[in-house]
């Protein structure tokens, strides 16, 4: 007989004969998968706190979304990057919903950025071409998820106009307030039995609740972690402070829209406020990066250490930049309390009023925008004062240039006990997973970097068979990383490996640099399709991958984890070199001072874990399902040469190693 919800086990769901199998006429039964269920099942039943590192195969999405659904409780679901979250939302829950004959309801959180803003939209005056395309989606979504707008670029610049960002929300005195997209998730996440997130918004929401203002996920008294190799990098980027050109100039064009500030300096004969503010963006943010790129070159992204005698260079623009914020702020309050008195008493005719903006709203609603804004504009004076002190130690400061953007920032050299006490202990039970959490075979990287105290561990190896399915090549001779033979040393094995796997290749590479010149060497050797980084979106490029034969893909960090292709379209994984984070990145190397100022050895307890972790979440790409087959290879000859490269060796999957080409061929025509 079977089960009935209520009673329904875990081990009866996964069992060979269980549920599943039933359901499911390709279900293949792993112990490994039943073993963390129960564990999962157990954690949340008891409340406590549970690690576990999943090898890949073990199918450990399941194995924590059946038990989270049969506990009966709401539980958080965050995972490391949108694509799981979507695969989880849009996959998995509709599939178990149907499995498991259990009622549950689930609700899929984004960041507030995703959303529109029907009040920014209100306001909006613009010439943007999307614009009308925006208005008339707006009018029929029922979430106002942007993704749902497939027909506009990914990068679209106009969307960050109207989107409803942390900063710019005026909360319950909104006038769109019950309309709110962000509301309305907020309101569905609270009535759910499953709310389904992503670490940028769980830390992005912990960091908002510190001034317990604009956080969006409820209450949840159990939360499952995925990918949480990933958490220590996002938690560094939230908990920490950011002062950019662009929130400048965002406050700016959002206070032109009511226009109030206009009205009043048509009357000043002293220049507009506004117009002071942008002249001392321009000249800080110009100071700032004079002070601080070590040459002039525009680079695509870059991160420069700032300290305090760097910073004193920018001292006399950043005196006039928050001189002008001040200005800013004075300006607002003393419009916004004529605006609280009625527009009949604010001094304007009927044609002042009208030109504010068109749905500002009565009196008491235009004065709480003008509220806001002269609250962003006092917290941008506040936070570039205390970025420019550059005096708290547990703090790294640098200045960041990605794009157009130039960003003065704070991050925390170490996260564990933030993460400890703003996300951890905030919750009953939590359950912490991923593919790669161990090192040297134990937790104890993992727990002292993100402050895990007092939970249980369960380590289940990978379900597949590398030995029959993969092989790892390390070429006998090359040369030393740091040479500037390197390269076209390595790109002769590209090639080489690419001909003998007919393309089907990643090609992951630790910098851009490197990447661009191996692609030069190898699009003269190769005819297969050979698709790069930097030339579409990441999603296109995936696609554009997947549906070209013998397609190859160059690319950098951000496809050496959370990327999916099954099957013959990737039979080989190449890495160039070992994926050491560099110690010239500001936050890298306070946490190296930080670890050695303590009498410890930062390459051996932190340098070397972080790029194994890494090196094997890019290797991890290769073999997804049972039936993949294919070749890993890793071009550094420090897994050979260097003692430290034993510990490498030591965690990879379990395939035979060889170092002939020919090897290589037998493989693949085996």
């Amino acid at each position: 007989m079977a089960a009935s919800p209520k009673t329904l086990t875990v081990r009866q769901f996964f069992g060979r004969k269980g549920l599943l199998s039933e359901w499911h006429p390709g279900y293949e039964y792993r112990e490994g998968q039943v073993r963390m269920a129960e564990a999962v099942e157990s954690a949340l039943a008891e409340k406590k706190h549970l690690i576990v590192e999943a090898g890949t195969g073990t199918g450990k999405t399941l194995a924590y979304l059946v038990p989270a659904i049969l506990s009966r409780q709401r539980v958080l679901i965050s995972t490391g990057t949108k694509n799981l979250q979507e695969q989880i939302y849009f996959k998995d829950i509709p599939a178990l919903r149907a499995a498991l004959g259990v009622p549950f309801t689930a609700t899929y959180m984004k960041g507030r950025a995703n959303y529109l803003c029907l009040h920014r939209l209100d306001q909006i005056v613009s010439h943007d071409v999307f614009l009308p395309m925006i208005r008339e989606w707006a009018s029929g979504t029922e979430t106002g998820d942007r993704a749902e707008l497939t027909e506009l670029p990914e990068d679209l610049p106009f969307w960050s106009e109207v989107s409803a960002t942390a900063e710019t929300c005026l909360g319950a005195e909104c006038p769109r307030y019950e309309d709110c997209f962000v509301t309305r998730m907020r309101r569905r996440a609270a009535e759910s039995d499953l709310v389904v997130v992503n670490h940028h918004l769980l830390c992005a929401d912990a960091a908002v609740r510190q001034s317990a203002y604009g956080e969006v996920i409820p209450a949840c008294a159990n939360a499952i972690l995925d990918e949480a190799h990933q958490l220590e990098d996002v938690a560094t980027q939230y908990f920490g402070m950011s002062f950019s050109n662009y929130r400048v100039e965002e406050l700016a064009r959002d206070i032109e829209r009511l226009q109030g500030l206009g009205e009043v300096a048509a009357r000043d004969p002293s220049p507009r406020p506004l117009d002071k503010l942008r002249d001392a963006s321009r000249a800080f943010f110009t100071a700032l990066a004079f002070a601080h790129r070590s040459d002039q070159r525009l680079r695509s992204e870059e991160r420069i250490r700032a300290t305090g005698a760097s910073l004193a260079e920018t001292q006399d623009a950043a005196a006039d930049l928050t001189a002008a914020l001040d200005a800013v702020e004075s300006t607002l309050v003393s419009f916004g309390g004529r605006a609280s008195r009625g527009r009949g008493e604010s001094g304007g005719d009927e044609s002042d009023s009208r030109s504010r903006a068109a749905d500002a709203g009565p009196p008491d609603q235009l004065a709480e925008q003008i509220a806001a804004l002269a609250r962003r504009a006092r917290e941008l004076r506040d936070e570039l004062r205390f970025l420019l002190r550059a005096d708290d130690p547990e703090y790294v400061y640098f200045v960041e240039f990605r794009g157009r953007g130039i960003f003065l920032r704070a991050s925390p050299i170490d996260v564990s006990k933030i993460v400890r006490e703003l996300l951890l202990d905030r919750v009953r039970a939590t359950v912490l997973t991923s593919a790669t959490l161990t090192v040297d075979g134990t937790f104890e990287y993992v727990r002292e970097r993100l402050g895990i105290h007092g939970a249980e561990e369960l380590r289940l190896p990978s379900e597949f068979d590398f030995s029959r399915q993969a092989i790892l090549y390390l070429p006998r001779r090359m040369p030393d990383p740091r040479s500037p033979d390197f390269a076209m040393a390595a790109g002769r094995e590209v090639i080489e490996i690419l001909r003998r796997s007919k393309g089907r290749a990643f090609v992951l590479f630790t910098s851009y640099a490197m990447l661009r010149d191996v692609q030069a060497i190898a699009e003269l050797a190769l005819d297969y399709p050979i698709f790069a980084q930097g030339t579409a979106p990441r999603s296109q490029l995936l696609r554009q991958f997947r549906q070209t034969p013998h397609a190859v893909l160059f690319a950098t960090s951000s496809f050496w984890q959370g990327v999916d292709v099954v099957g013959e379209a990737l039979s080989c994984v190449i890495i160039d070199k070992l994926p050491f984070a560099s110690p010239g990145d500001p936050i890298t190397a306070a946490r190296i001072d930080a670890i050695r100022a303590r009498g410890g050895e930062p390459f051996d307890e932190y340098q070397v874990p972080l790029a194994i972790l890494t090196l094997q979440q890019g290797l991890g790409r290769l073999i997804r399902h049972r039936r993949d087959r294919g070749v890993l290879a890793v071009l550094d000859p420090r897994l050979r040469t260097k003692a430290y490269g034993r510990r490498f060796i030591e965690s990879l999957p379990p395939a035979p190693v060889v170092h002939e080409l020919a090897r290589i061929d037998r493989f693949l025509d085996n």
